[in-house]
């Protein structure tokens, strides 16, 4: 059967002839698919919802803490294209990289965010949380890998044993083999890796992947893009182009302090560039927002390391000598770890809460190990819920879910006639799991997803962040005394429970 035999919310029709074949006890059992989805739920998602993994009460915080790249300041893809732009033209002048690369333009849809690089085998993949490679999002330079060939360089499975993947923040030491892309940044940093892969392979030319992946990576062409301040450069000369909807962060600070609550910002990003980015967004005064002001703080090691010392900058942004014995407001200070921050500021647990794009550098060790609430800037959320909201997406979801429920209900009959449904089914239910893929991404479809599993960036976003959202100004949508609840989701063992039609 087919969507356009029984249309979408039909998943049976006695009259068809395969479903003739269906023993009447599998039709019985099969709920409507209303009880799969109910009817208009997707156009209940908004793009400016505060989603709350863990129960927040915003009575409860008092002071407010944020990252600054993609949290205070969202950058314009239009950025991405130079990164990848300079790190390539970089490859080539510098690592004398063939010129026939520079043919390769930036691709804004390729990559998305969470994805895995198998350095060894320069593969570019989705991997689910339970360590399984999502079947079709397994890309060699530019081109899919077959899914039989995919089983085949993995020993006859899908899964990635979890000591091949690179370590907590992401980062590739000694001994795995599988790099974690979990930054916004790094984006067009794995769009190049596909490109240069995909170069030496069409035109014939050896090479070692692990070379490319060094040359590549942030320790090389992309991270000299950040080290010599390129970026930076970029965007203090064109803030109108690159930083997005600043007058709505200047909203949400200036409604923060309106109530009393009190703010500090810890950055990765040198004062110069901060500070001319909310100059732009907020105005020449925007340091009187802030309580404590904390720049170049090298997260995540400010998290864990307890040694280096905070130092004051002074007006010129030159560092000053003097022993730090307390965090002043109007000041502002480089480096220093958390452990001296929480001894000087006396703001710990619960009535802190933190903002921040990267669920490791930023969140994770805040809420492990110290007891911070925290919310994870995902802007990548606007666009998600836009596909989710369709008429299209909701109908080919349920009409999966209808056909999952229909073939596990008639794999138990071995008749001829049933086998030839169920195939039929299976045919038809892998297609619609690629449709419903493509909706978000042709390459590797939803950040969040692959099909019924959790993606590995998912499940670490509901672990590592209490709320998140799709940027700063979604706190606009919310009164500061507001408490954000999750949503009781049912376990496999309560969902026949919780889908079983009432009786009249």
């Amino acid at each position: 059967p087919s969507t356009e035999s029984h249309g979408p919310l039909s998943p049976i029709d006695p009259q068809c002839q395969s479903c003739a074949h269906i023993p009447a006890r599998v039709l019985e059992a099969v709920p409507g698919t209303d009880y799969v989805i109910p009817p208009g739920a997707c156009n209940l998602l908004n793009s400016s919802t505060v989603y709350a993994n863990n129960e927040v009460n915003l009575a409860e915080v008092d002071i407010y803490g944020f990252d600054y790249d993609y949290t205070l300041a969202l950058y314009s893809n239009a950025l991405h294209s130079m990164i990848y732009n300079t790190a390539r033209d970089f490859l080539i002048e510098h690592f004398k990289y063939p010129e026939g690369i520079r043919k390769y333009d930036y691709i804004p849809n390729f990559a998305v965010r969470g994805l895995h690089y198998d350095i060894q085998k320069g593969l570019l993949m989705k991997i689910d949380a339970f360590h399984y490679i999502e079947p079709g999002t397994v890309y060699r330079g530019m081109s899919p890998v077959p899914d039989e060939e995919v089983l085949q360089l993995y020993g006859g499975t899908y899964h990635v044993p979890l000591q091949q993947d690179s370590g907590f923040y992401g980062k590739v030491c000694i001994g795995p083999k599988v790099k974690q892309f979990m930054d916004i940044f790094s984006i067009p940093e794995m769009t190049l890796l596909a490109a240069t892969n995909d170069f030496f392979i069409t035109s014939g030319i050896e090479y070692d992947p692990v070379h490319l992946f060094k040359d590549v990576s942030v320790s090389e062409a992309i991270g000299m893009v950040h080290l010599k301040g390129y970026m930076y450069k970029w965007v203090m000369k064109d803030l109108d182009k690159f930083i997005q909807r600043g007058e709505e962060t200047a909203a949400v600070l200036h409604r923060l302090v309106s109530q009393g609550k009190k703010l500090f910002l810890i950055t990765n990003s040198p004062f110069s560039f901060v500070d001319k980015g909310m100059t732009h967004m907020v105005g020449k005064e925007w340091r009187d927002f802030f309580d404590v002001v904390i720049v170049q703080a090298d997260k995540p090691h400010f998290f864990t390391d307890c040694i280096k010392p905070f130092r004051r900058l002074d007006g010129n942004g030159d560092l000053r000598w003097e022993k730090i014995n307390s965090l002043d407001k109007g000041q502002i200070y480089k480096q220093g770890n958390l452990f001296d921050f929480l001894r000087l500021s006396g703001w710990r647990g619960s009535r802190v809460l933190y903002f921040g794009d990267h669920l490791y550098s930023d969140l994770a060790d805040l809420m492990l190990r110290h007891g911070w609430r925290t919310a994870a800037i995902v802007p990548e959320l606007e666009q998600e819920t836009k596909v989710v909201s369709t008429k299209r997406y909701a109908l080919s979801l349920t009409w999966l879910q209808a056909l999952t429920g229909l073939m596990e209900r008639l794999q138990t009959h071995r008749d001829p006639a049933s086998k030839v449904v169920f195939e039929e089914w299976h045919n038809e239910r892998e297609e619609l799991m690629v449709m419903t893929k493509n909706l978000f991404n042709p390459q590797f479809g939803s950040l969040f997803r692959t099909c019924h599993n959790p993606t590995y960036f998912s499940r670490r976003l509901c672990r590592f962040s209490d709320v998140y959202m799709a940027s700063l100004s979604c706190l606009l949508n919310y009164d500061l005394s507001y408490t954000f609840y999750p949503r009781r989701t049912p376990l496999q063992h309560e969902t026949l429970c919780w889908l079983q039609p009432q009786s009249k």
